[in-house]
């Protein structure tokens, strides 16, 4: 790993040209989504290219995808050096296919709302939203409709 000046930042670095706050990035550092290392004042600096993960995470935050959802794409990038364009590429698959998925399940329960909502009659034997007598306690917690409709999907 090259270790000039040039290819590190410092903390507030990282802060003013992200806009995240330091808690934040110890945070994500935590959670093995973000790197440091320590310079001769044992102060953090970060790799140049840590920028681009933390705006990747700003972003998936602001859609709502779950930090462990972006931990499980980032395991798959090296975390000695700066990934390569190949890696990147790779990446930007795998999240194209999670944010179709994610789109698709929005898609679906945007249908059943509006179904739901709009018609008002709440049906206790056609509405996916509802479980009478709670049947479908076995399947597991929450709407187990809905998400069989989201694993159907390619």
């Amino acid at each position: 790993m090259n270790t000039g000046p040039d290819n590190h930042l410092t903390m507030g670095e990282v802060i003013r040209r992200t806009g995240v706050a330091a808690s934040a990035l110890r945070f994500y550092e935590h959670k093995g989504l973000i790197f440091s290392e320590r310079d001769r004042g044992n102060h953090r600096i970060y790799a140049r290219h840590m920028l681009r993960r933390v705006s990747l995470i700003i972003v998936a935050k602001r859609l709502g995808i779950p930090l462990a959802d972006i931990a499980e794409v980032f395991a798959t990038l090296p975390r000695d050096h700066e990934p390569s364009h190949d890696d990147w590429q790779r990446v930007s698959r795998g999240w194209r296919k999670r944010l179709a998925r994610r789109r698709r399940a929005i898609e679906n329960l945007e249908r059943e709302l509006t179904g739901c909502i709009g018609c008002g009659c709440l049906s206790m034997k056609a509405c996916l939203l509802l479980n009478p007598d709670d049947t479908l306690e076995p399947q597991g917690p929450g709407p187990v409709r809905l998400r069989e409709t989201e694993t159907a999907l390619p």
